[in-house]
């Protein structure tokens, strides 16, 4: 077997290729695990009255990698906040309650907002 080695893309790019029936994947939950080696995401979608959330995609990366990975995202979110302003992140005890429990109804405990 004979290999080829290529020469380094200037600047340290990377070309990165898109399939062309590549399909999206919509996840607005995420589980987090790791172990000694590897951090485990599991990115799912929860439903409007569905107790279950379905898993979607499971990405698998070294600590290192997720690491780069956390800046890179914090990178572009503080970009794309400056550009659209303040993502605004509810107070409730989870974002799962906040996006599909239902309100409660006002009352003294729960006043209007």
């Amino acid at each position: 077997m004979s290999s080829t080695i290529k020469p380094p893309i200037p600047g340290g790019r990377v070309q990165v290729q898109l399939p062309a029936n590549l399909q999206p994947t919509y996840a607005n939950f995420v589980l987090i695990t790791n172990s000694p080696s590897e951090i485990v995401i599991d990115l799912a979608q929860i439903m409007p009255q569905i107790p279950d959330a379905r898993v979607q995609a499971r990405i698998i990366m070294t600590p290192l990698n997720a690491k780069l990975f956390s800046r890179a995202l914090s990178e572009h979110l503080a970009r794309f906040e400056a550009q659209h302003g303040e993502i605004v992140v509810p107070d409730s005890s989870s974002l799962a309650d906040h996006l599909f429990k239902p309100p409660s109804p006002p009352g003294p405990e729960n006043p209007p907002k």
